[in-house]
């Protein structure tokens, strides 16, 4: 089995530098989860009906979301796009949509 890697794009990176730093170093250690092949609904979920993952932080009654999706070529990397804070219980459709239009953008390179 390949090891997991996880590739920030530009988006998701400038959303982890705003981010708390305490909320920041949660996600790190998620994503370190997740490399290490910890697949938890409650750190790292599919949304239903799309090719969208999403990373899941709660920090001081926030919920932090990095929106994400497995590149299909390797199968070992997965790409977060962009982040954002969760305001309702639902993923927003508009974040879906915009991670949907960056993996496009991705498979084209």
């Amino acid at each position: 089995m390949n090891k997991i890697k996880i590739l920030l794009l530009d988006e998701a990176k400038q959303f982890m530098m705003q981010c708390p730093k305490s909320a920041g170093i949660k996600i790190l250690r998620v994503f370190d989860r997740v490399e290490a092949g910890l697949i938890d609904a409650s750190l790292f979920k599919k949304i239903k009906g799309t090719d969208i993952w999403e990373f899941r932080v709660e920090y001081e009654s926030n919920a932090y979301r990095l929106l994400a999706f497995y590149d299909k070529k390797t199968k070992s990397l997965i790409v977060a796009t962009h982040g954002f804070v969760k305001k309702s219980q639902k993923t927003p459709q508009k974040e879906i949509e915009k991670a949907e239009r960056i993996m496009k953008e991705y498979y084209k390179k």
